[in-house]
């Protein structure tokens, strides 16, 4: 059994990671770790696991006793635990937060699609941000990008985090959409860092409108841009290059989120309209976006069937 410790474990991605962990054949939980919730049970905090487990929060954990470590906190709150903490020779580390995407400290990025072979031997993975996967996957088979890219997606309340504010307050976010960080959003650094190792010389912008949307979980992401190829040739194009990856599908027409939510599944729409290629890109962003991509890392990482644990059906009605 792979032992495994969490750092913060309050937020959604930890909830949604604990989850998937107490029903994992091959994963123990030794430790959740949160301040806050010290002595707490897990299902206090995690509704959905009451039954699950009884497991309780703590404050203190021991490294020794664990083979991988899974860092949940908030962003930036992962390199300041790096820094402050002695890793046991053999742990390994997958970071939930964006401190390592840029692949510093020895961490290896962990999009499985385009590095599945420098993840089975990492030691450290950085997984990627929820709407970076969603636009990368939609992106990453083309290989010809030559103009610029134009990018509209909407994700759920829960990619903003268990915290609440005045833009996830259910009052404000019920029947309202809106945008927000447009152009800007910090998902671009990575996209743009990864487009350019695919494609190296490729220079042209990535513009990303990114939107609120009136529903808990999921991103759909509608992706544009030029292209010489027609559909035909550009739908072989996604078909070979995702052929290998066990969660990624192009499907054979329109794709909603009903068809990902609760699921580890993108799956990618593709078609042709005069000179612009329109890639639709689904996921449900707090497991293909985050907790269940980390399991399927950890999978790759300890040699195991990559879809341990991940064996999930979309709620589609």
């Amino acid at each position: 059994m792979i032992r495994v410790g969490i750092i913060g474990g309050a937020g959604y991605t930890a909830g949604e990671l604990i989850r998937l962990l107490v029903n994992h054949p091959q994963a123990e939980i030794a430790f959740v770790h949160s301040t806050s919730n010290a002595g707490n049970r897990l299902a206090q905090v995690h509704g959905g696991l009451e039954g699950d487990t009884g497991m309780l929060f703590c404050d203190a954990y021991d490294l020794g006793a664990i083979d991988v470590l899974f860092l949940c906190s908030a962003h930036g709150q992962s390199r300041v635990w790096m820094e402050e903490n002695t890793i046991p020779a053999g742990v390994k580390i997958i970071d939930l937060a964006q401190d390592f995407r840029d692949e510093s400290c020895g961490f290896v990025y962990g999009l499985p699609e385009l590095n599945r072979e420098r993840i089975r031997r990492a030691e450290r993975v950085a997984n990627p941000g929820c709407f970076a996967t969603a636009i990368q996957l939609a992106l990453a088979a083309a290989g010809l990008l030559q103009d610029e890219v134009h990018v509209t997606a909407v994700t759920g309340s829960t990619g903003a985090g268990v915290k609440p504010s005045a833009t996830t307050h259910f009052s404000w976010r019920s029947d309202n959409i809106s945008v927000y960080k447009a152009f800007t959003h910090q998902h671009l650094i990575e996209i743009g860092r990864n487009l350019r190792r695919l494609q190296p010389g490729f220079g042209k912008a990535v513009n990303f409108v990114p939107m609120r949307g009136d529903f808990a979980r999921g991103i759909l992401a509608s992706v544009y841009t030029d292209c010489p190829l027609d559909e035909t040739a550009a739908r072989r194009l996604y078909e070979d290059y995702y052929a290998p990856a066990l969660f990624t599908h192009v499907a054979a027409g329109s794709v909603d989120l009903k068809q990902v939510v609760n699921t580890d599944k993108a799956l990618l729409s593709v078609a042709k309209y005069d000179g612009k290629l329109h890639v639709v890109s689904v996921i449900d962003n707090l497991l293909k976006g985050a907790s269940g991509q980390a399991v399927q890392n950890m999978n790759l990482m300890f040699g195991l069937d990559e879809k341990e644990g991940l064996r999930l059906k979309a709620s589609a009605f």
